[in-house]
């Protein structure tokens, strides 16, 4: 089974390959959806002993297809104690699988119908709910017991039942019942803290707004909450009793950051909070749970040292920048991740860019392509920015340096081929056209070239769609006698399904000599191809891309030679 599963997977990616290279339409990896979540509201309870999570899942939908009677949700290790019809409570027939719970309804529903389904439950997660025990130090807590989750791509299934896939968007309420002495962090508005008799506490929030199943949350542990805000924004930062002195240092220009990201794209930060909450043992730098970005404890304290610093303010701005790029405006499926993710490593660089200028930016952007191109050279990948075995292969082989550093580069590319202006114009015209909704590739290229009034097939097939980068051999031959220099390009990269024999690449080339400088505008369409331009003298300097305008290359420049014939 495992072998005859691994040959479908290869086929179904080769033919995908075929089709790019056809320029055929592609792939359809979207979910077929049948139903549309409206809302969840999920209660949670743990035995920390037994690392144990009890739920209590209400799920209120609509169908969207007539005789609807059966609910297909996403559930791995849920052990189902009632599923329930409500307000009626009556009991439906449900069967699990090893990844799913089938629900049949007590008859067929249509579209017009608003259905609530309530599922009580039980689970020891391997994924989803993070348990992570306090630590001591002669017999000094030193660091209190947590509980924290984590949903991007398909861990959200693992504690409680859901539609587990990013194209659905829905409204959630979270009841969550914690130890005496506990704070709990989530999405949305804080309600209420009731006190219970057995010494627990129920915190109750809301997000009004829907969003991904994935963005849901929750952390669990002994927190002091440091209170501040940029315009009618609360900003909270939760951070361990004896280690507050950590927000100015990491959390410092959190104000600065918002203020840039409303200021590019002309769009209000769009909603009701921002808690940033640092956790231990966790497996990425941060995740932007909507309203409520989970941090590692390891990456934040980093910025008591002044070198590390710079790193931090990039993963502040990063997690930030999801709350447009991500979590306002989502992408569709997960092969589309990059829509995501090459965005906030952009605007890290963006944010770089408006606090300390255009050096700085073209120095974070070509650090992100130098991250990219090392891990190419020694695990090269047969994808493009589009990500065709995302749907096959959920884990987090899909977080590497194509869809962060690689798509972080192509947008900055994509700006300096269309220039500001109409970029931020399309940017704009993106995030308010597709706002609380999923995009894909074909949407950000439609509001490019609405903006820009080009026509950019040829970038997306190329920089999107296609994998690898230009490798560029320069020849440099000046004729003394003819005063004429010659520029010879060969494209080098090794051709396969995606990488092109042939890159398009607009480049400006400038030239000084003892008489001045001057600036060329070429561009490459060809495996090989020879430039001639008209000088008063030798080259003194010949620099060729000097703005970093298309960093994803590998360019090397051939001793000039001189000759008098």
């Amino acid at each position: 089974m495992k072998f005859f599963f691994s040959f479908l997977l290869f086929l179904n990616f080769f033919v995908f390959l075929l089709s790019v290279s056809a320029q055929t339409p592609r792939p359809d990896l979207n979910r077929t959806r049948t139903f549309d979540v409206q809302h969840y509201i999920i209660k949670t309870s743990f035995d920390r002993k037994q690392k144990i999570v009890y739920g209590d899942t209400t799920i209120r939908f609509k169908p969207l297809r007539e005789k609807f009677k059966t609910i297909e949700l996403d559930s791995v290790g849920l052990k189902f104690t009632a599923v329930k019809l409500e307000p009626e409570n009556k009991d439906l027939v449900s069967r699990v699988t090893d990844a799913k719970v089938f629900i049949t309804l007590d008859r067929e529903y249509s579209p017009n119908d608003l259905i609530t389904i309530r599922l009580t439950h039980t689970a020891k997660p391997k994924k989803g709910v993070y348990f992570v025990d306090e630590t001591k130090k002669d017999g000094r807590v030193t660091r209190a017991a947590q509980v924290w989750t984590q949903g991007e791509s398909a861990e959200t299934r693992h504690w409680f039942p859901s539609y587990d896939f990013p194209d659905d968007k829905a409204t959630t309420e979270q009841f969550l019942t914690v130890e005496k002495g506990e704070t709990a962090i989530a999405n949305g508005e804080l309600k209420e803290i009731k006190n219970n008799e057995n010494e627990t506490r129920t915190f109750h929030y809301f997000m009004p707004l829907p969003h991904s199943t994935y963005l849901t949350s929750f952390i669990i542990g002994t927190y002091t909450k440091i209170e501040d805000k940029y315009e009618e924004i609360p900003f909270n930062y939760y951070i361990y009793p004896d280690r507050t002195d950590i927000v100015p240092k990491a959390y410092g220009k959190t104000k600065e950051v918002m203020r840039v990201f409303q200021e590019l794209t002309n769009i209000k930060y769009p909603f009701n909070k921002y808690d940033q909450t640092i956790v231990a043992n966790f497996h990425f730098g941060g995740m932007e749970n909507i309203t409520a970005t989970t941090m590692a404890d390891s990456e934040i304290f980093l910025a008591n040292f002044d070198f590390a610093r710079p790193a931090v303010d990039d993963l502040v701005a990063h997690e930030l920048a999801h709350s447009w790029f991500g979590n306002l405006v989502t992408c569709r499926n997960w092969a589309e991740l990059w829509l995501n993710e090459g965005f906030a490593t952009f605007m890290e660089a963006a944010f770089r860019e408006k606090m300390f200028g255009r050096a700085n930016y073209i120095q974070k952007i070509k650090s992100d392509v130098s991250e990219y191109m090392t891990e190419d050279s020694y695990k090269s990948k047969m994808r493009g920015l589009f990500n065709p075995l995302a749907d096959e292969n959920i884990d987090d082989s899909i977080f590497d340096t194509i869809t962060y550093q690689k798509g972080g580069a192509v947008i900055h590319t994509l700006r300096e081929e269309i220039g500001d202006e109409a970029f931020w114009k399309a940017v704009n015209i993106y995030l308010e056209r597709h706002k609380f909704q999923n995009v894909e590739s074909t949407d950000l290229q439609k509001a490019m070239e609405e903006a820009s009034k080009a026509d950019l097939e040829w970038f997306f097939s190329q920089w999107v769609y296609g994998g690898g980068y230009p490798k560029l051999n320069v020849k440099r031959v000046y004729n003394s006698n003819s005063k004429k220099l010659e520029l010879t390009f060969s494209q080098t990269q090794k051709r396969d399904a995606l990488t092109p024999d042939i890159f398009i690449l607009p480049f400006e080339i400038k030239i000084k000599t003892s008489g001045g400088t001057k600036t060329e505008i070429i561009k490459l369409k060809k495996r090989e191809e020879v430039f001639t331009f008209n000088l008063d003298s030798q080259p003194l300097e010949i620099n060729i891309d000097k703005n970093e305008k298309i960093p994803l290359k590998d360019l090397k420049m051939q001793t000039l030679v001189i000759r008098s014939k």
